[in-house]
C-alpha cells in the first residue's frame, strides 16, 4: 500500500492492484495506513465493486471487514446488523446507525482510498 499523496489530494491512499481482493472478500485498512483517526474496512462485492467504511461498527465494537458480503450488504459478524455498502445505511436492528462511507475509486487499474471523503 501506498500512503504517498497521489497528486490528487493529500489524503489519497494508493492501496494496490485492482485484483487485490477477491471478489467477495474484505481488508482491514488500519489508520497509521490511512492516515484516518479510525480504521476503515475495504470491500470487494462478487459484483468486483468497492466499497469502504468506518471499521468498527456503529452498534458495538465489531469488526466490520470480518463480516460478510451478500450482494451489496455487510453483515456484522457479532450481532448480525446490515449495511449497505454503498451509502452505509443500517438496514437492520440492532444496530440504529449508519456506518461512515469512504470514498474509493479505480483509475488506471490501481484502488485509490480517499479516507474521510464521503462516498458518493
Amino acid at each position: 500500500m501506498d500512503t504517498e499523496p497521489t497528486g490528487d489530494s493529500p489524503r489519497t491512499v494508493d492501496l494496490g492492484e485492482v485484483d487485490m481482493l477477491e471478489p467477495g472478500t474484505a481488508v482491514l485498512v488500519s489508520g497509521e495506513t490511512s492516515g484516518y483517526p479510525e480504521d476503515i474496512g475495504l470491500f470487494r462485492t462478487e459484483a468486483g465493486d468497492y466499497y469502504a467504511l468506518d471499521d468498527e461498527c456503529p452498534h458495538e465494537v465489531a469488526s466490520l471487514s470480518e463480516g460478510w458480503i451478500e450482494g451489496d450488504e455487510i453483515e456484522c459478524p457479532l450481532h448480525s446488523s446490515r449495511f449497505d455498502l454503498r451509502d452505509g445505511k443500517v438496514l437492520c436492528l440492532p444496530a440504529l446507525n449508519d456506518a461512515r462511507t469512504h470514498k474509493v475509486e479505480v483509475r488506471d487499474g490501481r484502488v485509490l482510498l480517499f479516507p474521510g471523503t464521503d462516498a458518493p
